[in-house]
């Protein structure tokens, strides 16, 4: 699900914000650790002074110290606490030691030099100080964690939106490059924020393309209906010159070639102009494409593979006019910019041309074919308007026309007029 993608944008914002809440989390958890922290140690601090001033006064008294309290020699005292008592300043009552090994568990000792020689030793417990530390800070744990389970996804529904209004222009933008230049985001409502730019410049780029490419597509097909009246004169012209005259048997084939150039840009506006519709019916179409290649006169190979379950040669429901454009201009391609043999090959409802030449040239095979380039000086001079028709007919049949090189060399053309059904 689209909603589950750990890549979405939603899912990185829902990261941030929950980054950033740690972050906030573990500065204040800090300061209110060592708050608690510093206030336990001045807690504990004010209980053992209290306890070290009332044994002085006891020792001064009676000579003997309280229950609790050791009287020792200075060279009986643990290592550190004489290290303690040792830099003990002047105006120091008491020199401390903080224990944090066993048996003595977070004790906090303290000792005061009375009667020259002797040391009191007194200690008090912080495990309860130790302990409410440890709690608050579990505490503060389980918060952030609590607190993350309703941010994260409160933060990805809060994007959601904008994700919206994101996949929207994505959408849009998709169909303006599958050739519906009508399509566009819209307004955005109230919204004034980046995506709003974004999407208002999206559609006055799709606006300006589609204004561009109406005027190139008004001028082929205006340009290829004025040509069309003095190309027929010319053409009814070259047919009264002798025919054994090897001039006007050269304006002859000129004039035909032209005439096919004019036709075949008025068929490549009519295309783009998205007139163009499918009339649909059942066709044998092993043997729809051999009749195309025996009509064509050219030296091509045709293998019928596939035959109907039912019996007979598989049938297919489909244009057979458009078909039939499809396949000369695929035939008519590798005649001119191959090399034999050329092959047209039937399975089921598929139908390649191959040839044996030096292949599709690169540009051809990333981007498509392009009207006025052939891609190649080695696939031979022409218009590269044949390409381009069969490409413009098989979306008007709603076929999928793919262009490929075959391993052993040689390009390879395949037909599916029924892409949704492998």
């Amino acid at each position: 699900m689209a909603f589950l993608n750990p890549r979405a944008l939603r899912w990185k914002i829902a990261a941030l914000t929950a980054a950033a809440c740690c972050a906030v989390a573990a500065v204040i958890g800090v300061l209110v650790h060592d708050a608690t922290a510093a206030r336990g140690q001045r807690t504990g601090n004010d209980r053992l002074a209290a306890a070290v001033r009332s044994a002085e006064a006891e020792y001064e008294r009676t000579g003997k110290a309280p229950i609790g309290i050791d009287v020792v020699a200075p060279e009986e005292l643990d290592e550190p606490l004489a290290r303690a008592l040792a830099g003990k300043g002047p105006a120091d009552l008491y020199a401390t030691w903080y224990d944090e090994k066993p048996p003595n568990w977070y004790w906090l000792w303290g000792a005061a030099p009375v009667g020259g020689d002797r040391v009191l030793v007194a200690r008090t417990d912080m495990s309860s100080e130790v302990r409410s530390l440890q709690l608050l800070d579990r505490t503060i744990v389980a918060a952030v964690l609590v607190a993350l389970a309703f941010v994260v996804p409160l933060a990805a529904l809060a994007t959601e939106p904008m994700n919206r209004r994101l996949r929207r222009g994505a959408r849009t933008a998709r169909a303006i490059a599958d050739g519906d230049l009508d399509a566009r985001i819209g307004p955005a409502g109230r919204a004034r924020d980046e995506i709003t730019e974004m999407s208002t410049a999206v559609d006055e780029m799709a606006g300006a393309l589609q204004h561009k490419l109406e005027g190139e597509r008004r001028f082929t097909a205006d340009v290829a209906h004025e040509l069309r009246t003095p190309l027929m004169g010319l053409i009814t012209a070259a047919g009264l010159l002798p025919r054994e005259d090897e001039a006007a048997t050269l304006v002859r084939d000129r004039a035909r070639a032209l005439n096919g150039l004019v036709e075949d840009l008025l068929e490549i506006s009519r295309l783009d102009a998205g007139v163009e519709h499918a009339r649909a019916d059942l066709v044998p179409l092993g043997d729809l494409v051999e009749d195309v290649v025996r009509r064509g006169g050219t030296d091509t190979r045709v293998a019928i593979d596939g035959a109907d379950p039912r019996g007979g040669a598989a049938t297919v429901e489909t244009d057979p006019r458009r078909v039939e454009r499809i396949v000369v201009n695929l035939v008519a391609n590798a005649h001119r910019h191959g090399a034999a043999p050329v092959e047209v090959s039937v399975t089921g409802a598929r139908i390649l041309v191959r040839d044996r030449g030096p292949g599709f040239p690169a540009a051809i095979l990333a981007e498509g074919p392009q009207r006025f380039r052939t891609g190649a000086a080695e696939r031979g001079r022409g218009h590269g308007l044949g390409l381009t028709i069969a490409l413009g007919q098989a979306g008007v049949l709603g076929a999928r026309l793919t262009f490929a090189n075959a391993p052993d060399g040689g390009a390879v053309a395949s037909l599916d007029l029924a892409p949704g059904t492998r």
